[in-house]
C-alpha cells in the first residue's frame, strides 16, 4: 500500500509540530535561564556593595584615629621616633 498525499501531509504536519515544540521548549529554557542570570547579577551587585562597605569599615577601624584611643585605654603608648626594638626569632632546641 503506497502512501497517499494525505499521509505525507500528516507526516509533514507532525514533523513541523515537533520542530515547533522543540523551538518553544528551547525558548522557554532560555527565558528561565535569563531570569536566573538576572537574579544572580542582582545578588552579586548586592554582595559587592556589602563587600565595599565592610572594607571601608575595616579601613576605618584600622586607622590611627581609632587605634590610638584604644591603645591608650589599654595602657599602651605610641613609640617615639628613637625607639628601636629588635625582635629575634628563637632558635629551635635540638635534642
Amino acid at each position: 500500500m503506497a502512501a497517499r498525499g494525505r499521509h505525507w501531509l500528516a507526516v509533514w504536519l507532525v514533523f513541523a509540530l515537533g520542530v515547533l515544540a522543540w523551538v518553544v521548549a528551547r525558548q522557554t529554557a532560555a527565558h528561565v535561564l535569563a531570569t536566573k542570570l538576572n537574579e544572580v547579577r542582582t545578588e552579586r551587585s548586592v554582595l559587592e556593595g556589602r563587600r565595599a562597605e565592610l572594607l571601608r569599615r575595616i579601613r576605618a577601624a584600622g586607622s590611627r584615629a581609632v587605634l590610638t584611643p584604644r591603645a591608650r585605654a589599654l595602657g599602651l603608648r605610641l613609640p617615639a621616633d628613637t625607639d628601636i626594638i629588635i625582635l629575634q626569632v628563637p632558635t629551635p632546641e635540638r635534642p
